[in-house]
């Protein structure tokens, strides 16, 4: 079950990646004591730069992946010390299974600013696709260094997921609640907080955050179940049986809702 979640997650992950990517202008150096570079300062080359990193970011969301990719090349093409084009243009290799690529997009960024939290980020979540955690713990710590980092509770949530892949359950949920306390909202970080604190016997703190999600846009078969073998733990047969029903008319299809009619709560 937890590996299915971390799949579901990884593709709203990869979106918000892109915060770096597709914004207007409005960047700096990070920790540089550099000011802010706003749309006057540009250059006229990196503001057509930036045209063609926009576009690529619209199709990437889109799943035009090829498109996409034309268009951060270009962007390289035109300004080759733009930073976000080489984060861009890994992640669409990601996307494309191609690591080896993705990595040396990331490295090349990397080479531009070594201190840019995005591609850290990036590069991370990357290693963490691989299994390789070590690594990916240690570019997660690197964004989260950087002063004023305005990704901060993305990293956290993110470093949080492969802990858990990593096995390391104690440490997710340190990370997991330091991303609540900078985004409540996020459904991700909800949802792992849920999935630890049941796990774990804390059936009241978990109803708490699981019903943060199923109470949003973002509720899903996954979320719905989880809510549903919580109240089941706690004896509260109606609200169970609620959640029950707006699983099975909201994911009829779906495993969870099989699991449901089964009644196999302790799957």
């Amino acid at each position: 079950m937890m590996m299915h979640a971390f799949r579901w997650q990884a593709a709203l992950l990869l979106l918000l990646a892109l915060v770096g990517c597709a914004g207007g202008a409005g960047s700096y150096s990070s920790g540089s004591g550099k000011d802010w570079v706003t749309e006057s300062d540009e250059p006229e080359v990196r503001k057509r730069a930036r045209v063609r990193l926009q576009l690529g970011a619209g199709y990437f969301e889109q799943g035009q992946n090829t498109v996409a990719l034309d268009e951060a090349k270009q962007a390289i093409a035109i300004d080759p010390t733009f930073v976000a084009a080489y984060n861009l243009r890994g992640l669409i290799y990601m996307q494309l299974n191609e690591m080896k690529l993705a990595e040396e997009s990331f490295q090349q960024g990397l080479r531009v600013n070594p201190r840019d939290p995005d591609t850290l980020h990036n590069f991370g979540w990357m290693r963490c696709q691989e299994g390789r955690f070590a690594d990916a713990f240690q570019f997660f710590g690197r964004a989260l260094e950087i002063p004023n980092y305005a990704g901060a509770s993305r990293s956290l949530m993110a470093m949080g997921l492969c802990q858990m892949k990593a096995g390391q359950h104690a440490e997710a949920e340190s990370s997991f609640v330091k991303a609540f306390e900078l985004d409540p909202s996020n459904p991700v970080t909800n949802y792992n907080l849920a999935v630890l604190l049941h796990k774990r016997g804390e059936t009241e703190r978990a109803r708490y955050y699981v019903r943060r999600v199923n109470s949003s846009e973002f509720v899903n078969a996954e979320s719905l179940w989880l809510g549903i073998k919580i109240e089941n733990r706690l004896q509260n047969r109606e609200s169970a049986r609620q959640l029950g029903e707006q699983l099975r008319r909201r994911f009829p299809e779906s495993r969870e809702a099989g699991a449901y009619e089964r009644g196999a709560f302790n799957e």
